[in-house]
C-alpha cells in the first residue's frame, strides 16, 4: 500500500458514517457573503488598491504604458541594482532602461545564486483592492515562486484597471487553484512578543508597486 491509498483509505473511513442523502458541501455551506463591500467605480477600486498598499508600507508608482521602461529603469538605478532577475515570459521592452545584469528564472538556479541578486520584476495575475492584496501564478511573466521570496527588491507592474479587482472572493474567480499562488500584502514582515516590526524576514524587504494604466 503507497502513500496515496492509505490517505485515500482514513477519508472513507472517516466518510463512512455520513448518510447518502446528506446535502454535499457545495449546497449544504451557505454561500450569501457580501462579494464586495460598497459601491465603488473603477477609478475609486484603483484608488482602493493604492491607498491600501501604501498602508502595507509598499512604494506604489502610476505611469502610461509607454513610461514603464523609464519608471523601472529608474527604481533599479535609485536601489542600486547591479542584477535582476527576469522571468521568462516578461516584456523585454519593460528593461530597456536598465544596464543591470539580467538572471534568468531557471530551475536550475539555487537559493544561494538568488541571494546573491540585487532585484525581482515581475508581472502579476490580479490584485484586490480591499486588501491591498497582489496575487502571482507562476505565469510566464511572474516567474517561480522563489524568485519573489529570496531577491531583496521586487518591482511589480499592476495593469490598470483589467487586473484589479475589489475583493478577494472576486480575485479567487480569476486564479487557477491549482497553480503556485503567491498572496502578497505589502513587503514581508513580522513581529515579536513586544510588536517590534523587522522586514525581510521571509520575503523582498521592499516591495514597489506600478499601477500601469
Amino acid at each position: 500500500m503507497n502513500s496515496r491509498e492509505r490517505i485515500l483509505g482514513r477519508v472513507r473511513r472517516a466518510l463512512a458514517d455520513v448518510p447518502r442523502d446528506e446535502p454535499p458541501y457545495e449546497d449544504a455551506v451557505t454561500r450569501d457573503y457580501l462579494r464586495e463591500h460598497g459601491d465603488r467605480s473603477v477609478e475609486e477600486t484603483v484608488e482602493l488598491l493604492a491607498e491600501n498598499l501604501a498602508d502595507y508600507r509598499a512604494l506604489v508608482h502610476r505611469c502610461s504604458e509607454a513610461e514603464l521602461p523609464s519608471l523601472i529603469g529608474r527604481l533599479l538605478a535609485e536601489r542600486g541594482t547591479k542584477s535582476v532577475v527576469v522571468p521568462s515570459g516578461l516584456d523585454p521592452a519593460w528593461l530597456a532602461a536598465t544596464d543591470a545584469d539580467r538572471v534568468e528564472d531557471h530551475a536550475e538556479g539555487t537559493p544561494h545564486e538568488l541571494d546573491r541578486v540585487d532585484s525581482v520584476v515581475t508581472a502579476c495575475a490580479v490584485a484586490a483592492a480591499e486588501t491591498g492584496t497582489i496575487v502571482l501564478d507562476g505565469g510566464p511573466d511572474q516567474g517561480r515562486r522563489r524568485i519573489t521570496l529570496v531577491p531583496d527588491h521586487h518591482v511589480c507592474v499592476v495593469r490598470v484597471p483589467e487586473q484589479v479587482v475589489s475583493s478577494v472572493p472576486q480575485a479567487l474567480e480569476r486564479l487557477d487553484p491549482a497553480r503556485p499562488l503567491t498572496w502578497i500584502s505589502g513587503p514581508s514582515a513580522t513581529s515579536d512578543i513586544e510588536l517590534d516590526r523587522v522586514e525581510g524576514v521571509h520575503g523582498p524587504r521592499t516591495l514597489e508597486v506600478i499601477l500601469v494604466g
